[in-house]
């Protein structure tokens, strides 16, 4: 096993899904094989669709997850899928790019003169040593780890000491159920702006911090992943409702009811547009994929 990068576009030509999913030629199934059982760190390039002069991609490190297995594309000659478990991804914190001043967070992709070695940059799969990977994972999570550190308490599960120091890799921290629903509200609160997204409210209390709780579309105990497209900022009371299959979402992002089960009282809570407000990152929207699975199993609808 060994840890690797992973090249994914923000409008892949495959119908890849970054927590379930890579779609890859067989150019790559050595370093994909060699990756199985192990983590990965996906990076998104500057192309941000299959045409050669589309722009727009982030140019950075922004999630991590474990592949579980190698299957053959069924419908495309010499391509393969990873198959991803969905329980260990994790949107990073914060957008990590390759390079920062003249510092390469992957050696390979710098050459001796201290210029980008294309070559390299243009695999879509590379291996990395676990050094330079745990470097990505220590600025990808640094807003939640330096939070964790402030807190200095040790009593919390998955927070104790040596993880928060590095003494022991940081990869570690990824199979802790605290650190992963602590990274997981930071992101999904960020990307609501602290607002919840059916009702609008955005409220804050007396300490300063956000009332919004982050809710998972599919749940966690239905191996839902911990990644923003499969989270909604929501308030405590919609927040239950949502749980309960009272009211869903659909593909349009419009605000579904379940018939006979919601009082009038509390769908004046409701946005009265009938929509849930967005992310303003369109990379961050709900995916349909975890919006049907909460309409077919959880709406009561």
């Amino acid at each position: 096993m060994t840890k690797a990068i992973f090249t994914t576009k923000v409008a892949p030509s495959y119908k890849d899904l970054p927590e379930e999913r890579y779609h890859f030629p067989r150019t790559y199934l050595n370093y994909v094989q060699q990756a199985v059982g192990d983590y990965i760190i996906y990076y998104e390039p500057r192309r941000s669709t299959a045409d050669l002069s589309s722009r727009g991609g982030r140019q950075s490190y922004f999630g991590v997850a474990r592949v579980s297995s190698v299957t053959e594309d069924a419908t495309l000659a010499d391509h393969f899928f990873a198959n991803i478990d969905g329980s260990t991804y994790l949107d990073f914190d914060t957008l990590v790019p390759f390079v920062e001043g003249d510092e390469y967070y992957e050696s390979a992709l710098r050459k001796d003169d201290g210029s980008t070695n294309k070559g390299a940059f243009g695999r879509a799969v590379r291996l990395i040593p676990d050094d330079e990977f745990d470097r990505i994972l220590k600025a990808g999570f640094a807003p939640v780890i330096g939070e964790v550190s402030r807190l200095k308490d040790a009593s919390l599960p998955g927070f104790m000491e040596p993880a928060v120091r590095f003494e022991r890799p940081v990869v570690e921290m990824l199979v802790s159920r605290p650190f992963r629903e602590r990274s997981f509200m930071h992101n999904v609160r960020a990307a609501y702006s602290n607002r919840c997204a059916i009702t609008s409210l955005k409220l804050i209390n007396g300490g300063g911090r956000p009332e919004v709780q982050a809710a998972h579309i599919q749940p966690v105990a239905s191996n839902g992943p911990d990644s923003v497209r499969n989270g909604l900022a929501l308030s405590a009371t919609v927040h239950w409702m949502f749980d309960r299959g009272l009211i869903s979402i659909g593909d349009d992002f419009k605000i579904l009811v379940a018939k006979n089960h919601v009082p009038e009282d509390a769908i004046r809570l409701l946005n009265k547009t009938g929509s849930i407000n967005l992310p303003k990152d369109s990379n961050l929207f709900p995916n349909n994929h975890y919006l049907k699975f909460h309409r077919d199993k959880v709406f009561k609808g």
